[in-house]
């Protein structure tokens, strides 16, 4: 496949027909998910409509890529935090979710800039970088603490009691030093 360009002018158009083929109009020629995950890893925007309908499928679309990747054994999110997740969809808290996942994909991809630089040099000083993961993770703790103090009053006057804000930001602890494990685990094999 040759990779499509990024665009200035915006996000290449995918068609989706009824026989479940997707087409990249900016290439004039049909893709597959894998194509899709590439582009994305490669950071080319993208956006998938509806070829009859005009309906926007992106969200199912990339859903359904990760989906795929899961299948194929590229596990990277942990079973409590899909059960997690699954338990916001009609919470009250649901509406803040989608903000603050982005705010922590943000910050973690910051840091995980940061933790491949710090990996790079410490190759030539051989740096412990498992003593690296844990301060950026003790920093993405601390960020994600405040991150949920920040937004306990706005749940709390949603009709949300503190005990539940409590809770839910214990899971998310309890979540985050799961993927801490994971992340250490895989670095020891680095």
């Amino acid at each position: 496949m040759t990779t499509a360009k990024k665009k200035e002018n915006g996000p290449t158009v995918i068609k989706k027909y009824a026989n479940r083929r997707l087409y990249d109009t900016g290439r004039s020629s049909y893709v597959t998910l894998d194509d899709l995950s590439l582009m994305v890893k490669e950071g080319h925007d993208f956006v998938v409509y509806d070829a009859k309908s005009g309906d926007d499928l992106t969200r199912q679309v990339l859903t359904q890529i990760i989906v795929d990747e899961e299948a194929k054994g590229e596990n990277l999110l942990p079973i409590p935090f899909l059960r997690q997740l699954i338990g916001f969809y009609g919470d009250s808290m649901q509406s803040l979710v989608p903000g603050f996942l982005e705010q922590s994909f943000e910050t973690f991809t910051k840091n995980q800039e940061k933790f491949r630089e710090q990996v790079n040099k410490s190759l030539g000083t051989m740096m412990n970088p498992a003593k690296t993961m844990e301060e950026i993770t003790r920093q993405n703790m601390s960020i994600l603490e405040n991150t949920m103090r920040a937004w306990t009053p706005f749940a709390v006057g949603a009709g949300v009691s503190k005990e539940q804000v409590e809770e839910k930001i214990g899971e998310l602890k309890k979540n985050i030093e799961t993927m801490q494990k994971e992340m250490s685990r895989l670095m020891g094999h680095v």
